[in-house]
């Protein structure tokens, strides 16, 4: 299992489509990956769940994948939810 807290860079934070396009992206990996937010964790395939982490901007997570895959599947969440665009 890998762990890592990360800070969201999104400029729009976690609305809908960008939520929408983690999921799809968590989705693509065998792994199991999670995401953690104040006491809450929840699966970063399910896009219910996601939703109702309300993330904004500058706001600190724990991702956490475990599988075969899991050190990509850590490396494309970290990169896409760091990326600072408009």
């Amino acid at each position: 299992m890998t762990k890592k807290e990360i800070t969201i860079r999104l400029n729009s934070g976690l609305e809908t489509r960008p939520v929408a396009l983690l999921v799809q992206m968590a989705s693509q990996f065998r792994s199991d990956v999670f995401v953690e937010s104040e006491n809450r964790r929840v699966n970063a395939k399910s896009i219910m769940g996601m939703m109702t982490l309300g993330l904004d901007t500058g706001a600190e997570v724990v991702i956490s994948a475990d599988g075969d895959d899991e050190a990509e599947a850590m490396d494309k969440i970290e990169a896409y939810l760091t990326r600072n665009v408009s």
